[in-house]
């Protein structure tokens, strides 16, 4: 019987070929377990089954943050060479993206586990995860001005990994202010969401608008990149979900400021952009099916870069939930279940061949090392 990494050519290759993008992991899972309770049936067993996905998720963030950590530590010279790298030093988005699945899931999970200590928690990390969503946005799109080699031809939705965790950072400080009493700190958090949603969606519809520019001049993609357009789903799904759930407590909080009008204000204008960004969203979600079918007519290879499937869908799905639980429109929310019922077949189904590619070791593999020996050995 052939033991677990037997592709790999030494057990330490698993800290030395460790990469950030295994945290798209943690992001597809995380939202799933999210999105779960959503079903009208999610009572009982399927709250119990969405509370311990969330807790996998939780322990797979911790691991995977271990095994980045120490290839820092044991092999920082390789390590390092991520910045200079055009496709991986983007995935360095992921971690915080991935640590918000985790906080949001405290806030829906863990009170009912911990108690408010949940909520402590999911504070604290919140603005770890601020940090390292506002650090990533900035220095990576800086490294790639500085220190990588980019053409418009070989551009593809990845570009969007780095700026978008600021949205999503944004979208979990709206949850978390639910469990917050309305004071100055709530509203320096409520301001400071909205500048991170500048900071976010308008660089990531810059990046849309090359995209498309990209598309029709150079066609689609590979095969092995044929996942990338759905990524695409990520900013606008997670853009229309932070309004939603920014405007929602905005109210609540600017009125304890005598700023009623201006809460109302985002309260409201929230859902119409909201259904602007999604109508955005639905249109791109077909074009993403259309290249995916186009290219799948001849195989695509499994890579870790399937996990694009999970997330966006997953953040998409979320803001129509939560625009028909504000608005009380049926049809929206029918139509949030359908896009659930799809992502939980996709999930399924990414899962599967990602636990049969770790079981033979060969997802464990660091494109900017063998770059790094490559120059060594030449």
């Amino acid at each position: 019987m052939k033991m677990p990494f037997y592709q790999l050519e030494d057990s330490r290759d698993v800290i030395r070929q460790f990469t950030p993008n295994w945290f798209t992991v943690t992001m597809g899972t995380g939202v799933v377990a999210l999105i779960l309770p959503e079903f009208p049936f999610a009572q009982g067993a399927l709250w119990e089954i969405a509370t311990l996905l969330w807790q996998l998720n939780s322990f797979l963030f911790i691991a995977f943050s271990i095994l980045y950590l120490l290839r820092w530590f044991i092999y920082p010279q390789e390590a390092k060479q991520i910045f200079s790298h055009p496709s991986m030093a983007l995935f360095l988005g992921a971690i915080p993206m991935g640590l918000a699945t985790v906080i949001n899931g405290f806030l829906k999970f863990g009170i009912g586990i911990f108690g408010d200590v949940a909520i402590q928690i999911a504070h604290s990390l919140w603005y770890i995860d601020f940090i390292l969503a506002i650090l990533i946005g900035v220095f990576v799109p800086f490294f790639m001005y500085t220190k990588q080699d980019h053409a418009l031809h070989t551009m593809t939705a990845m570009w969007l990994l780095p700026i978008v965790a600021c949205e999503v950072t944004a979208t979990s400080a709206g949850l978390l202010l639910a469990h917050l009493p309305a004071n100055a700190e709530s509203l320096w958090i409520l301001f400071a969401s909205y500048m991170l949603w500048g900071v976010s969606v308008l660089p990531a519809f810059a990046v849309l608008s090359i995209l498309m520019l990209r598309l029709a001049l150079h066609k689609i993609p590979s095969q092995d990149l044929a996942i990338t357009g759905w990524l695409a789903l990520g900013p606008i799904g997670t853009g229309a979900l932070a309004l939603l759930v920014l405007g929602e407590q905005a109210t609540r909080i600017l009125i304890h400021f005598n700023m009623m009008q201006i809460g109302e204000f985002f309260h409201l204008g929230g859902i119409m952009a909201s259904l602007i960004l999604l109508g955005f969203g639905c249109w791109w979600f077909s074009i993403a099916i259309l290249i995916t079918l186009k290219l799948a007519k001849n195989g695509l290879p499994f890579n870790l870069g399937w996990w694009g499937l999970t997330f966006p869908l997953g953040v998409f799905t979320l803001a129509i939930f939560n625009l028909a639980h504000q608005t009380q429109v049926q049809f929206i929310h029918v139509f949030g279940l359908l896009c659930a019922a799809v992502l939980m077949l996709l999930w399924i189904i990414v899962m599967t061949k990602t636990l049969k590619a770790l079981y033979r070791g060969n997802l464990f593999f660091s494109p900017c090392l063998k770059t790094f020996l490559e120059k060594q050995q030449g």
